[in-house]
């Protein structure tokens, strides 16, 4: 893919189909200049909705093919002069505490370190790097935005390279640069859009089953916690948007945070109130765990039992286990830099209390994992064996064909082995992966040798959708076989 015009680019743009990404664009777009978009050949399809929405005759955003992933990035020759002394934009990043430490090095530190040797290579205007207050890793105290190596223990992946990445760009870039690190990036504060979950949204399950077990004026007990800077994400892009075209900022670190952060316990709170659930009303310092004598706090932990039980809670919440870092937050910070390059802009950081239901509820409404969306039930039977009886018509048929682009491995079972081909080659034109097994459901020998080939062939069973039976036109005493 390339930049279809011979024009100049003004601005290269990484992971800009992302949350923050897909934010920041229209800010840049709104400057008159032209963007070029580093896009994956995976993301092709992002791109070009995101294009069509902001650019649609394709005058000013054009898409460079190119992988942060790949030396050089993957650009031809033929774009990099294009980008030219273009200003540079690294959003590009895995921002997942479930992230394998594999995965996130690839993306946050080799991305990151390419990234930087294209910059340097095109004389890039600046580096505009979007970091993270996770550099701040365990850190204790006042964090301020001159701080980077503190010293500080980084026993998470995500927060090991996130450091690593801003620390390339300080030590390797040869042209200028600029570092932003956001707090924990929430939906939009207009209209509480997101697309991924982070901070505060890993307790959202939990409110949810709160609130549908007891009633709202229930009390319960739960942890006070440090400060919990969340930001909404369009504070944030705006906030990078304003900074990055102020002059004289260069060799700088931004805080784009809340000043005033709530403490986990208020958030949390927050978000009860806003999804009409109960409040934790009594509040535990986790200070006090840690007067306890250290080696019994550590034995009780690792105990099997007590391990089984957390991570079996945690996996019901859909929790991460590193998401448990948030309750014993220990670093606030500092944003003085921020607030002065924010200055007679109006950009600020609105109160969580003044939009915390608009995030709760697009939660509630799209990004709830257990709702029936195409995107969850890829999640639930992706890679997983489905039989589907009375798979040639009706109800069955319909449900082989919903489930065609979710990964499953289908499996239709009805008498007609001509409806039930019919039904194969359907769903696999749509790119399943289908077999089908022509059986008289009302035999039990047919049943059981159904069974043994199945399992022969498929090795197990994870799911079985149950439809076969007699029309509702046909009486109850003629269909007592099925």
């Amino acid at each position: 893919m390339r930049i279809y015009s011979r024009r100049a680019v003004d601005y290269l743009v990484t992971g800009a189909t992302g949350f923050i990404g897909r934010r920041l664009l229209p800010l840049l777009l709104a400057r008159g200049g032209t963007v070029g978009v580093l896009v994956r050949h995976g993301s092709k399809a992002r791109f070009t909705a995101l294009r069509n929405r902001l650019d649609p005759d394709g005058e000013r955003l054009f898409a460079i093919g190119g992988d942060v992933t790949k030396p050089a990035l993957g650009v031809s020759a033929e774009d990099r002069e294009r980008l030219r002394g273009a200003r540079v934009f690294h959003l590009a990043a895995i921002y997942n505490l479930s992230a394998t430490s594999e995965d996130s090095e690839r993306a946050n530190v080799h991305g990151t370190r390419h990234l930087v040797e294209f910059a340097n290579d095109i004389d890039a205007r600046c580096i505009h790097h979007v970091s993270s207050i996770a550099v701040a890793g365990e850190y204790s105290g006042v964090f301020t935005e001159a701080m980077f190596d503190e010293g500080q223990a980084l026993d998470h992946p995500y927060y090991a390279t996130k450091y690593e990445a801003e620390r390339i760009v300080r030590t390797e870039a040869t042209v200028p640069w600029r570092v932003y690190r956001p707090g924990i990036v929430i939906g939009s504060s207009e209209t509480g859009e997101a697309d991924r979950v982070d901070g505060p949204y890993y307790a959202f399950k939990l409110i949810q089953q709160m609130r549908s077990a007891v009633p709202q004026w229930t009390p319960f007990i739960g942890p006070e916690g440090g400060p919990l800077n969340v930001v909404p994400v369009d504070f944030v892009a705006k906030a990078i948007d304003h900074i990055a075209h102020q002059d004289g900022l260069d060799g700088r670190a931004f805080h784009i945070v809340d000043s005033d952060p709530l403490s986990l316990g208020d958030v949390i709170n927050t978000f009860c109130r806003a999804a009409h659930a109960p409040e934790f009303a009594l509040r535990f310092d986790r200070r006090m765990v840690r007067m306890l004598p250290s080696s019994a706090v550590s034995a009780v932990s690792q105990l099997p039992a007590v391990r089984r039980i957390v991570d079996e809670v945690l996996d019901k919440l859909g929790i991460p286990a590193a998401a448990l870092k948030y309750v014993d937050y220990r670093a606030t910070f500092d944003c003085a830099e921020a607030t002065a390059a924010l200055q007679g802009s109006g950009i600020v950081c609105p109160r969580l209390q003044e939009y915390a239901w608009k995030v709760w509820d697009y939660w509630e409404r799209q990004l709830d994992p257990e709702l029936p969306t195409p995107a969850n039930l890829r999640r639930v039977v992706s890679d997983k064996v489905v039989v589907i009886t009375g798979a040639s018509s009706g109800i069955g048929r319909a449900v082989a064909s919903h489930l065609a682009d979710s990964g499953a491995t289908l499996i239709g079972v009805a008498r007609t082995e001509e409806k039930l081909e019919e039904m194969r080659a359907d769903v696999v034109k749509r790119g399943a992966k289908a077999h089908v097994y022509p059986t008289d459901l009302s035999s039990p020998d047919a049943c059981r040798a159904l069974v043994e080939r199945v399992i022969a062939e498929h090795g197990r069973v994870d799911v079985l959708i149950n439809n076969a039976g007699r029309s509702i036109r046909r009486s109850v005493l003629n269909s007592l076989d099925r």
